[in-house]
């Protein structure tokens, strides 16, 4: 990194999408970044928040802190996507870089917008999918490029299918797991999905609001196929109320990696027709990273490490490793599921009509 120090901010909604999951303190022990201000229109947790934070000054109204601080990267803190709507183009237009909660926006058009936005003015944008910063995340893609189970044939991921399980599990958990599918194995071909709803096939009738303003979400047990363009298939299941059955499979031509098992650690059964039944054949415990640098727990060392690898993007005019752009992709795997399911039959990549498919006509 250079020799400039940053100064940041944060703007949250106690209340209305809170601080997402830490994002105004990702600037914790980081030299090279001074924590200016913290906006909250919600008193007791702006106070809050400057006591997490240490920000020297505090707003009631974002707009007032936009306008009056001279800010470099401004964290969009609120889960509620209707706020990245309005917060997002704002720091855009007071010239900030910008680090946004999951998910970014809930229609393709809108990410659309935000992306243009960013690239006419010269900003970055990255997207708090704090897994793909992980260092053992970064070092599993390059160990499948190395060929640890050699070549990569398919990719199945199971949602955390708690009492979301299904549509809404899909855009508020599996916005992470589409994210982190691209980020192993590529881009997406095109994808073919299967949805219902208390066993029966969902319609445009059966959309509904999320717990949360995320956006339409529809049907309690989604199965999506996708074809990468690296030639990789994937499978994403979520089933409502089937919780602890999540996880991820990696198939080799070589064999099985199953991610975790120990820290910094992967699983790998070195016969492609592993079977949890066969006690023959036994996974190896492998270590592919050192521990983190960084301190904290996965979701707070991931918000730093991708705080410091934005600053690496603005001063290489490099990509954020979950990019804006990033989150466009990672939303029309979701989607495409409701296309694919509303249509009968594929979705081609890009897809062609990027307002929601669940939206249309009502």
């Amino acid at each position: 990194m250079g020799e400039k120090t940053y100064r940041a901010a944060a703007i949250g909604h106690t209340g209305a999408g809170n601080y997402g999951h830490g994002l105004h303190v990702a600037y914790k022990n980081l030299e090279n970044v001074e924590f200016i201000a913290v906006a909250d229109p919600d008193d007791a947790g702006r106070k809050k928040a400057v006591e997490e934070t240490g920000a020297l000054r505090d707003y009631s109204d974002y707009r007032d802190m936009l306008a009056k601080e001279d800010l470099d990267i401004v964290s969009v803190c609120p889960r509620w996507i209707p706020a990245h709507l309005e917060l997002v183009p704002a720091c855009l237009d007071a010239g900030c870089h910008i680090y946004c909660e999951k998910p970014m926006t809930a229609t393709l058009a809108d990410g659309d917008a935000i992306v243009s936005a960013a690239q006419e003015k010269g900003l970055k944008i990255a997207v708090a999918h704090q897994g793909v910063y992980a260092p053992a995340t970064q070092a599993l893609k390059k160990k499948l490029a190395e060929g640890i189970i050699g070549d990569v044939q398919a990719i199945y991921v199971h949602g955390k299918q708690d009492g979301r399980g299904g549509g809404e599990d899909m855009i508020t958990l599996g916005t992470h797991t589409f994210n982190m599918m691209r980020f192993l194995v590529g881009d997406v071909d095109w994808m073919h999905a299967h949805i219902t709803v208390n066993g029966r096939e969902i319609t445009i009738d059966d959309a509904w609001e999320g717990s949360e303003p995320v956006g339409p979400v529809a049907g309690d047990c989604v199965n999506s196929y996708f074809a990468f363009k690296s030639g990789v298939s994937g499978l994403y299941d979520s089933r409502k109320d089937q919780f602890g059955r999540g996880g991820t499979e990696i198939l080799g031509s070589e064999g099985v990696l199953i991610p975790g098992g120990g820290p910094n650690s992967v699983t790998v059964y070195p016969d492609a027709g592993w079977s949890p039944s066969d006690e023959s054949k036994k996974g190896e415990l492998v270590q592919i990273c050192d521990p983190p640098t960084v301190e904290g727990d996965g979701i707070t060392s991931g918000n730093q490490l991708a705080i410091m690898d934005l600053i690496d993007a603005i001063e290489n005019d490099g990509k954020p490793v979950s990019s804006a752009e990033d989150a466009v992709a990672a939303l029309e795997m979701i989607v495409g599921a409701y296309e694919s399911q509303l249509c009968g039959s594929r979705v081609e990549f890009p897809i062609k009509n990027r307002e929601h498919p669940l939206k249309r006509g009502s």
